[in-house]
């Protein structure tokens, strides 16, 4: 049976990879400010920046089975050097975009016999990182936000987030661009690989589809890294 499923930032990395493979299984809306990198997938296109607007929810059915919200941030420096405005800017697109969102379709999510819910997070909340603070407070406000929607909102919507370690995709590019930055980041890991797209993916897919008896959960997909020194 094809399910209504909302993807924010779809286009690239976690979401577009979510995208690919279920848009031929389920009715897939993308709401993203671009949708260019989507040609060619079945998916209907909602043209919307999560970081300053709202979700206009008219373009969606009336019942929504699954929401997955992929934008996110990754402002790695030194908290001297950060300015307050950065951590203003990492808030609104990780948090604020994701509660503007939500709220804006929680009636359809509501319509549906059986909803999901998923955000992410960073294992960065768990362990303390150097130069991790400002994503880290946005982050750490998405698994709080995660475990009090799972309470408020069940039994009808189930509220997740993944927490990932490092994953190769085009907003961690910086970070992996060249044999030695890839390397240093396969060594921080006790499994020696940092994340696929791909796999992150299979994951919030089965929180989609496949976990009606799990809620407020927020699950370490990190190569080891948030639990296990080697």
């Amino acid at each position: 049976m094809k399910k209504n499923i909302l993807i924010i930032g779809g286009s690239s990395g976690i979401g577009f990879q979510i995208v690919k493979k279920i848009n031929e299984e389920h009715n897939v809306f993308v709401a993203n400010r671009t949708n260019e990198s989507l040609s060619g997938l079945n998916h209907q296109y909602i043209k919307v920046d999560v970081s300053k607007e709202t979700l206009d929810p008219s373009y969606l059915p009336d019942s929504l089975d699954g929401l997955v919200y992929c934008p996110g941030s990754i402002n790695l420096r030194p908290f001297r050097g950060l300015k307050p405005e950065t951590f203003i800017e990492d808030f609104n697109l990780n948090v604020m975009g994701a509660v503007r969102s939500i709220n804006a379709v929680l009636k359809n999510l509501n319509n549906s016999s059986q909803a999901s819910i998923v955000l992410f997070s960073t294992v960065a909340v768990q362990i303390g990182m150097p130069f991790h603070s400002s994503v880290a407070v946005s982050k750490g406000a998405i698994e709080g936000l995660t475990r009090s929607l799972a309470a408020e909102l069940a039994p009808k919507i189930s509220v997740n987030a993944i927490a990932p370690s490092l994953v190769n995709t085009p907003l961690a590019e910086k970070f992996l661009n060249s044999e030695s930055k890839m390397e240093r980041a396969v060594e921080r890991h006790p499994l020696k690989k940092v994340g696929s797209a791909d796999e992150i993916a299979n994951f919030a897919i089965h929180l989609l589809f496949n976990s009606s008896w799990m809620t407020g959960q927020i699950l370490g997909i990190d190569g080891g890294i948030g639990s296990t020194k080697v």
